[in-house]
């Protein structure tokens, strides 16, 4: 951490970079950012009009692909406008307060999508392993229980974040090299010891990603271990099927972070303007490719999409 010798008190206005070092590019990022939000946002309302009207899909695995859909449009809702702002207008100013809010949501719908993609992987293990009790299982009462535990343990695990940022009385600068407010950005900045911030960042990982990961990959293992059990081979296929977009959502979800954290380890140090576009991915890739998956490998939604696509041609 460089020098406080000049530190200033805890500023009412932080200024947010976007892309440090890419400034004069930020014109050009703003065109795909602009167009992932647009995507997203149809792709995902699309998915919820869908389920919403069709009866048939009223059934778990489309409750919770409506539940990874709200939470997708939220993230998206608040992340991307803010950054078009700052590329477009250079609206890069953002209050005290405002950035405690950013730093709260942002990261909590993101460890609330990690838990709806862990409640999905239950469902299809449950699917897979006990296929005539599949309804009885998970029914609607647990369905509620498992959204409620997803939304409180992002709520837990982030509210730390701008009650401890708040405590925080000098900084090095009031810019944040970044384009959002996010939590490790700030601590970045601050003057002082800031060993229990990264402490807390390390244990948000843990009992959040970490966490959910390490289920889901022992759900697949049971999964693989029972569709193997299966005698026939066109059986297996249609077993395998049933989890391909949801490994396909999985492996789009948690491959930037593996990224990250797997570089960190080996010692590798990605220029800042690289690290800050990966981690942008986080929040912006996986809304706009998860409607598209499900659109293209789930039937049903796919036989809705045609019927969408064909009305408006006649």
């Amino acid at each position: 951490m460089s020098s406080c010798n000049n530190s200033i008190a805890q500023p009412l206005i932080f200024v947010l970079a976007g892309i440090p070092g890419l400034e004069s590019s930020h014109g050009w990022f703003s065109v795909p950012f602009f167009l992932v939000f647009v995507v997203a946002v149809i792709g995902n309302a699309t998915i919820l009009c869908i389920i919403r009207v069709e009866k048939s899909l009223h059934e778990p695995m489309f409750l919770l692909l409506a539940m990874l859909s709200v939470v997708d449009l939220s993230l998206v809702s608040v992340t991307v406008p803010r950054m078009l702002g700052i590329f477009w207008m250079n609206a890069k100013e953002i209050s005290f307060n405002a950035c405690l809010t950013q730093m709260f949501f942002i990261p909590s719908f993101y460890v609330m999508e990690s838990g709806v993609l862990l409640a999905m992987a239950f469902d299809r293990f449950v699917a897979i392993w006990h296929p005539l009790r599949y309804t009885t299982v998970l029914s609607n009462n647990l369905l509620v229980k498992m959204a409620l535990a997803v939304l409180a343990r992002a709520v837990a695990v982030l509210t730390p974040a701008p009650i401890l940022v708040k405590r925080m009385e000098s900084f090095q600068t009031h810019i944040i090299a970044y384009s959002y407010c996010a939590y490790m950005a700030v601590v970045q900045i601050a003057c002082g010891d800031v060993s229990d911030h990264i402490v807390y960042g390390l244990m948000v990982i843990v009992a959040s990603v970490g966490f959910d990961l390490f289920f889901i990959i022992l759900s697949y293992g049971l999964i693989l271990h029972a569709v193997f059990r299966i005698p026939s081979w066109e059986a297996r296929g249609k077993a395998f099927s049933t989890c391909g977009s949801h490994l396909c959502v999985i492996a789009l979800f948690y491959s930037p972070v593996i990224f990250s954290v797997l570089a960190q380890i080996l010692g590798y140090r990605m220029a800042p303007h690289l690290q800050i576009i990966i981690d942008n991915l986080y929040f912006l890739v996986p809304p706009m490719i998860n409607p598209l998956i499900y659109g293209a490998r789930t039937k049903q939604m796919r036989e809705w999409v045609l019927r969408i696509f064909h009305c408006q041609g006649d």
